[in-house]
């Protein structure tokens, strides 16, 4: 189980701030602020109750959850990560390509609309339910990316959008993606930023009883990626590190919000610090490979 208190993210929030201000990035003014600022949400006694135990999920579970609803609202990661996507299969000649952990399609979908005879594999039946009915036009199986149902070297492209950060070890699926691609084939994943996944950008869901749960949130470093790939032959061609534009100024909110909102909604009662803390810092890692 994991133990989520407000307090824990804000005061953490506001650290991250002070240390950016300890190297010289702000004034006493802001410094003077920031403290002023932690004692107040110690002393708010609706934040001191207000802490969660939280469910850890395996992506099956998390993912039969939130098959539900994941296609139901606009998730702002997709913003950072399609455009390059797009840019990338735009320069690629149509051939055949896998989605890893398709999810409800989204790739599959860009691929499809390319002339790429498109095959998308992911754990969830669920999901993969959603992504039969978002792409009639694909071919739809159940796997996980250690073991991708998909012949060796029979591919000239694989998508992974947003899922890597749910395995604990990169290696094993590198190599999957490395085994079913062609020669000269092109690999493209993305992820939330590994300083995104420190600060707690891990999905969150409840089950049909109302109970919180948090999916796997591992966090890869860009020197994870690049050993994993480099060990089985893929060839880095681009990466992408895009960071958000500050958020217009606003008051700070006065209460936490829903627990499935959180870290954002948190990020809300402190948005000077939220502003500190994450000026500059990136949103996602999206990367370009190519088989040897």
């Amino acid at each position: 189980m994991i133990y989520e208190h407000p307090l824990a993210y804000l005061i953490g929030i506001e650290g991250t701030a002070l240390l950016r201000a300890f190297v010289g990035e702000h004034d006493r003014e802001f410094v003077d602020a920031r403290i002023a600022e932690v004692r107040r949400l110690l002393a708010d006694e609706s934040l001191a109750d207000a802490a969660v135990t939280v469910e850890r999920l395996d992506a099956v579970d998390g993912y039969r959850i939130w098959s539900a609803t994941y296609d139901a609202g606009h998730n702002p990661a997709f913003d950072f990560d399609r455009p390059v996507a797009e840019e990338i299969v735009a320069a690629l000649p149509a051939g055949d390509a896998v989605d890893a952990a398709c999810g409800t399609g989204r790739f599959a979908a860009l691929l499809a609309a390319r002339g790429h005879r498109v095959i998308g594999v992911d754990s969830s039946p669920e999901m993969l339910a959603k992504a039969r009915g978002n792409v009639p036009d694909g071919e739809f199986r159940e796997g996980h990316l250690g073991a991708l149902p998909v012949a060796d070297a029979s591919v000239d492209l694989v998508t992974c959008g947003l899922a890597l950060t749910h395995v604990p070890d990169l290696r094993p699926a590198f190599a999957e993606f490395a085994r079913v691609l062609r020669p000269g084939g092109h690999l493209v994943t993305s992820d939330i930023h590994p300083e995104r996944v420190a600060r707690g950008a891990v999905p969150t869901v409840r089950d049909q009883d109302g109970r919180p749960g948090r999916l796997p949130g591992h966090r890869h470093l860009v020197g994870d990626y690049l050993r994993a790939a480099l060990a089985v032959g893929l060839q880095p061609r681009r990466c992408e590190e895009p960071v958000a534009e500050p958020p217009a100024p606003a008051p700070p909110a006065t209460e936490p919000g829903p627990w499935e909102a959180w870290p954002w909604s948190l990020a809300a009662m402190v948005p000077e610090a939220t502003a500190a803390a994450e000026a500059g810092s990136p949103v996602e890692l999206i990367w370009h490979f190519q088989r040897a």
